[in-house]
């Protein structure tokens, strides 16, 4: 789900790190071929738990068989992923009652809502309004935007990111530029939920979200896919959702409020919720249809330690049938993810072609990547192969496919010893490491790593920067710009013949001399002593041993 940039023309790189493992050149007609096919309109866009999902896993498995794996879940190729789909409709418009003047708000142009409760009928009917600020509740930094407000049963109004965002430095209570998952929506809506809303609203703005609302229309329309867990997610808010930023200035002007004062106000710590005294309505019918989704597993068994794991990941699926684009409702998803499980297979054959490592290596391509992590999620909780004996890996999500690159850019820095060790492969390519151009995203807590490295695993992630051989960082950051704006999560992300592969093999073939070496060593990567993910790696290798 990440966003990311690509340019045309042809090119093909195979640099090798010296001392590093020696390995066949990747493939990049495997690239190309896979690509192209799981982005195809017969693909459908790649929705989980729809007609176009085993027509997807089939493949993988294909492909998987082809290069050499075996079926990595005790003889079978699938995990059975328990989801649940909920699709809202006679949605009602999102109104707001008692102000100066009433606002209603309409479905897709102005707001999206939907529910993570399994029920029939979402209604949320006269719930008090309450301006939360950035609803975060963070004890270790001293701060709670909930201090002091009962909001159970109200309808809470909410800022996207953290609220230092703002600032360019990486200084700040929530590490200024750089997102915390305190700024994801996936944690608002947790916390709201914990603290009794009935409703959380997020304010879209393009900055802070780092994406259009283009995007959230997309993503938050038609069926949305959630766990299948006993309770039915009755502990969660009855509505969530999130309103234009045109929108929320309109809702506080109703109700005799400066918008732009109180965001301002909300980034203060100390910050006290403000009542809005107005009233919130909306109402939702549901369409509930249980189905388990698949996450798709292959193995090279390892030669000496075959019980220690190497792990590759990268999503299959992304939007399916999506709101229409001068008449394309088809969300192919060539880059975002097309591309990562083509890199899946094209490593799976490099390495088979290599022969058995000494450490097994897994290839797992997840679904439901665009849903929330979920296929990840349900893997790294119910894992094939213990998570205390899984060494590390490397996550791909959405290539960088355009002309070679200067600097390779790791996603979330400072984290993992996995740094220590791709740095020297990366300067064996002749890139430096450079910094994220644009840490405010939190591209860290989107994509499958992070479902393993909260429960303690290192995993890489990490690709190509801004800074391309020709054209330099402006040509990088037009190209990021170009696709962001034009085809992220849109129908417009095709595969396109004319692509460079440059970086992309760059990338491929580094995340190969990366996975080769945890795979025929004996090293344990570690998370630095002051990631919040140190303790539960410490605790789960202590119990494996």
């Amino acid at each position: 789900m990440r966003a990311l940039f690509l340019l045309s023309a042809a090119f093909v790189l195979t640099a090798a790190a010296p001392d590093a493992p020696d390995a066949p050149e990747i493939p990049l007609q495997t690239l190309k071929d896979v690509t192209k096919t799981l982005s195809s309109d017969d693909f459908e866009g790649r929705a989980p738990a729809t007609p176009a999902e085993d027509k997807t896993t089939a493949y993988i498995v294909e492909r998987f068989k082809a290069a050499g794996l075996k079926p990595g879940n005790k003889g079978a190729w699938f995990q059975d992923v328990p989801l649940v789909e909920i699709t809202g409709q006679d949605v009602s418009p999102l109104t707001f009652t008692g102000g100066k003047t009433p606002v209603s708000l309409a479905y897709r142009t102005d707001m999206v809502i939907a529910t993570y409760q399994v029920v029939p009928k979402a209604d949320v009917k006269d719930s008090e309004v309450v301006f939360v600020g950035y609803g975060i509740n963070a004890p270790e930094r001293g701060w709670n935007d909930y201090a002091g407000m009962d909001v159970k049963g109200k309808t809470v109004v909410i800022l996207v990111n953290d609220p230092d965002w703002q600032t360019m430095t990486l200084d700040g209570d929530f590490g200024g530029r750089a997102m915390t998952y305190y700024g994801r929506w996936t944690y608002k809506f947790e916390e709201a939920a914990r603290q009794g809303a009935a409703a959380a609203i997020i304010v879209h703005d393009t900055e802070p979200a780092a994406y259009g609302w283009g995007v959230v229309q997309s993503s938050w329309t038609g069926p949305q896919l959630q766990q299948d867990t006993p309770g039915d997610h009755m502990d969660q808010s009855k509505a969530i959702g999130w309103i234009q930023k045109p929108a929320a200035e309109a809702l506080f002007a109703s109700a005799g409020k400066d918008f732009a004062a109180l965001s301002a106000a909300a980034k203060v710590k100390g910050f006290k919720a403000v009542p809005l005294g107005v009233k919130a309505n909306v109402s939702f019918a549901n369409t509930i249809r249980r189905q388990a989704s698949k996450n798709v597993i292959g193995i090279l068994p390892g030669t000496e330690r075959p019980d220690e794991v190497v792990l590759y990941s990268a999503h299959w699926d992304h939007l399916g049938r999506c709101d229409a684009v001068k008449g394309d409702d088809i969300c192919n998803g060539a880059v975002d993810n097309a591309s990562g499980v083509a890199a899946l297979v094209a490593m799976a054959e490099a390495n088979y072609k290599a022969g058995a490592a000494k450490r097994s290596q897994v290839f797992l391509a997840v679904t439901a990547e665009e849903s929330g992590l979920l296929g990840s999620k349900f893997y790294a909780e119910n894992p094939v192969y213990p998570l205390g004996k899984t060494v590390g890996g490397v996550n791909m999500d959405a290539l960088k496919i355009y002309p070679e690159a200067k600097d390779f850019v790791i996603t979330g820095a400072g984290k993992s010893e996995l740094e220590d060790m791709v740095k020297p492969m990366v300067a064996a390519q002749g890139r430096r490491i450079a910094p994220e151009p644009t840490p405010e995203r939190g591209y860290y807590y989107r994509s499958d790593h992070f479902s393993f490295a909260k429960l303690g695993v290192p995993m890489l992630d990490g690709s190509a920067g801004e800074d391309l051989v020709v054209g330099g960082p402006a040509a990088g950051k037009a190209a990021a710009d170009d696709y962001n704006t034009n085809r992220y999560h849109k129908p417009q992300d095709e595969y396109d013949p004319a692509w460079n592969w440059g970086a992309a093999l760059q990338d491929v073939k580094l995340y190969y001399t990366m996975g080769r070496t945890l795979a025929d060593g004996s090293s344990w990567p570690n998370w630095y002593p002051t990631a919040e993910f140190r303790a539960v790696r410490d605790k789960s290798r202590a119990e494996a041993k």
